[in-house]
């Protein structure tokens, strides 16, 4: 009977070892289950928070008349729009008195039909203050010289209707030469550089002013041609 219980005894210590992992395995299983919930929730909890989080508002692009001095510089453009979109640009233009010194030169140099016909352009305007900068001498001397006079008004000149945003960059002008704006679409400027006094950059007293064939920007500086 002896040998008969030495058999026994193996097999259920066998039995015992056998189940350890088996033990082990169970345990582990249950850690792990323990665990996952939390791992999952980590990214669940950075989508809410990121969800959350205030996002800048994004800034408006202006659709009117930009420019500190519209009421002085183009009043119609403030008190009477409708008006302006309705005559070519050299019409409404030439209407401003505050522009007449620009009026004058475009017809000195012909170039009334030229920019009543172009379609779809930005005129860059400047102001009478903006021409007497340049000297008492100057006017006269480009009013005498039509090639030059020519070469600088159409240098002001810019294919398309540019809105504020569009303004700002790199252009070749009705010239056929490049003007670059810096700034912001609310505050549009030409370096010193780029102005023929060049004494001050050229910024924008009153843009966005819709004509029949153009958009205007009048302008407090005389823009130099490139070269």
């Amino acid at each position: 009977m002896a040998p008969r219980q030495t058999r026994a005894v193996v097999p259920s210590r066998i039995g015992g070892l056998l189940a350890v992992p088996v033990l082990l395995a169970g345990l582990a299983g249950c850690s792990g289950s323990d665990d996952a919930p939390t791992a999952r929730a980590t990214p669940s909890a950075t989508a809410a928070e990121t969800s959350a989080a205030p996002t800048p508002e994004a800034t408006a692009a202006p659709t009117g008349p930009i420019g500190p001095g519209c009421e002085q510089a183009f009043p119609a453009a403030a008190g009477a729009p409708a008006d302006l979109a309705a005559q070519p640009v050299s019409a409404a233009v030439g209407a401003n008195p505050q522009l007449s010194t620009l009026t004058a030169a475009v017809g000195a140099a012909n170039l009334v039909d030229v920019l009543n016909t172009r379609e779809e352009v930005t005129v860059l305007a400047p102001t009478n203050a903006a021409f007497d900068a340049l000297g008492p001498d100057a006017l006269p001397a480009l009013l005498g010289d039509v090639p030059r006079l020519t070469s600088l008004l159409t240098h002001h000149v810019l294919p398309g209707r540019l809105a504020p945003a569009d303004l700002v960059g790199d252009h070749v002008t009705l010239n056929g030469d490049p003007i670059t704006v810096v700034g912001t679409a609310e505050a549009p400027t030409v370096a010193v550089e780029g102005t023929l006094a060049g004494a001050a950059p050229a910024t924008v007293v009153c843009g966005n002013v819709p004509t029949a064939n153009a958009t205007v920007y009048v302008i407090d500086q005389v823009l130099a041609p490139a070269g």
